[in-house]
């Protein structure tokens, strides 16, 4: 099984094979910079599953940190990507990027240290902080 995905403009289209690792809602604050949201719901998969099958040309990385790139389009400008030292061998994918549903619904809030006020949040779900 696979899951497809892509930018808004269409330029950019991926695939990724399942399973997903995980998928968890990070509220930190480069996330929600970055997507101009209260918090991006992610999904980690295996980098070897993952492929760019339209507009590489048009993907663009952005070194977010000393040790994390953010893959975008560079036509409409969505963010879809990250991709990080701390998780080697890890793509992670933006929820909102993918075309359908995944194999797993959000597991956790992480980086909930950070989070805003004025977001509703899921407290049935486990809240990670850094240090946990």
């Amino acid at each position: 099984m696979k899951f497809e995905g892509g930018c808004h403009c269409g330029a950019v289209h991926f695939e990724v094979a399942a399973p997903s690792k995980w998928c968890a809602h990070c509220h930190c604050e480069s996330c929600r910079r970055y997507h101009g949201a209260g918090y991006v719901t992610w999904a980690g998969f295996d980098v070897r599953g993952f492929r760019v099958t339209r507009g590489e040309d048009a993907l663009r990385w952005y070194e977010s940190s000393r040790d994390a790139e953010r893959g975008f389009c560079g036509l409409c400008g969505s963010s879809m990507l990250f991709r990080s030292e701390r998780s080697p061998g890890e793509m992670h994918i933006a929820l909102g990027s993918l075309d359908g549903a995944i194999d797993r619904a959000p597991q956790a809030h992480v980086f909930f240290d950070t989070h805003v006020d004025w977001v509703a949040i899921d407290r049935e779900l486990p809240i990670h902080r850094p240090n946990d």
